[in-house]
């Protein structure tokens, strides 16, 4: 019986040991990362999505898993395969409500906080890497190694 009881308050010890000295360790020293979801974002068919973007204008995504990572998707290619843009939703350091909304008869984005405007291209946005798979797929990589910054747009006058 002493036995059990004993093994039981090791066993006891050795859980909290993990859960207030080991995990919170790893965490602040940064060795260990959580990652949810997928690097490449499968957008969908081409030809479908460019249809859509000239009917209607560039594509929101939400990214429902953390909300920090919205962007839009762009066409501006002469053909279903070539020309796609990805890239951030906000401007840099702006907040959730500060989404861009597309602007059709100017044919640009304009920010609801302050009223920047931004080109249709995305300039000063953080844009990701978009492929087109041989089967028309278009593919966006939410985790290029060296995402890029296009110049920033300036304020409006």
């Amino acid at each position: 019986m002493v036995l059990a009881v004993a093994g039981i308050v090791i066993g006891i010890g050795l859980v909290l040991g993990l859960f207030v000295f080991a995990i919170p360790s790893l965490t602040e020293s940064g060795t260990v990362q959580v990652q949810l979801g997928d690097d490449r974002f499968e957008a969908g068919s081409a030809a479908r999505l460019s249809r859509a973007i000239a009917a209607d204008g560039p594509l929101l995504f939400s990214d429902v898993s953390s909300g920090q990572r919205d962007i839009y998707l762009q066409h501006a290619g002469p053909s279903e395969t070539e020309g796609w843009l990805a890239f951030d939703a906000r401007r840099p350091a702006q907040p959730r409500n500060c989404s861009l909304q597309w602007q059709r008869d100017a044919g640009e984005f304009r920010d609801p906080c302050d009223a920047t405007v931004v080109a249709a291209d995305g300039t000063g946005l953080l844009t990701y890497p978009v492929t087109v798979t041989d089967e028309g797929t278009v593919i966006v990589d939410l985790n290029p190694d060296d995402p890029s910054t296009t110049e920033v747009a300036p304020p409006p006058s």
